[in-house]
């Protein structure tokens, strides 16, 4: 008989009376056990589920992490290349800023403790950075909205005809002087308010 269908009886005749007669510990450790031409040939060693599975093969590429973003990552301006823009509270506090060209309105305040959440990351997939521009000439001057702008839009509270999205603004020399105003509320629609 060979020695896996020795032990593959042992399991079954273990399996098949453990029900019916109870045992001490040291025959249930008489019938788990490796039969005796195992332990013959080599030291006896527990047997567990571990030593089945093959260890992994050692990686040859070094492990790295990008550093996380955090509030205040903006590349201060050059002299001579600053770009203002002003933001309006809800309480109606004016904040001035000098930014570089390429920053977004969701970094900006955020980077300047402004209450702009910004709960998506700036991946347009959230209303809480929604901005309401003060100027509609200066609105003119920044790109349409993409449809998924649009369709956060639609989840926004306070919308406007000149409401976008502050992730989805960047700043360029056309939008100095930008001045926009923060909503009194925001509404962050989580897969949680639809259980």
């Amino acid at each position: 008989m060979s020695t896996s269908r020795t032990f593959a009886t042992s399991l079954a005749r273990l399996s098949s009376t453990a029900s019916r007669t109870p045992r001490t510990q040291t025959q249930t450790r008489a019938l788990c056990s490796l039969p005796q031409s195992w332990s013959s040939n080599r030291p006896r060693t527990s047997f567990s589920m571990r030593s089945l599975v093959p260890a992994p093969a050692p990686s040859s590429r070094a492990f790295t992490t990008t550093s996380p973003r955090r509030h205040g990552h903006l590349t201060p301006p050059k002299p001579g290349e600053e770009l203002h823009v002003t933001f309006i509270d809800k309480d109606g506090d004016e904040y001035k800023f000098q930014v570089s060209e390429g920053d977004n309105l969701l970094d900006i305040a955020q980077a300047n403790d402004l209450e702009m959440e910004g709960a998506c990351g700036g991946s347009c997939a959230c209303s809480t950075c929604h901005v309401i521009v003060q100027d509609e000439g200066m609105y003119d001057k920044i790109p349409e909205p993409e449809d998924d702008e649009n369709d956060m839009l639609d989840l926004a509270f306070g919308l406007t005809e000149t409401s976008r999205l502050g992730c989805q603004v960047k700043m360029t020399k056309e939008l100095d002087g930008l001045v926009v105003k923060l909503p009194s509320m925001t509404r962050n629609l989580q897969a949680s308010d639809f259980s």
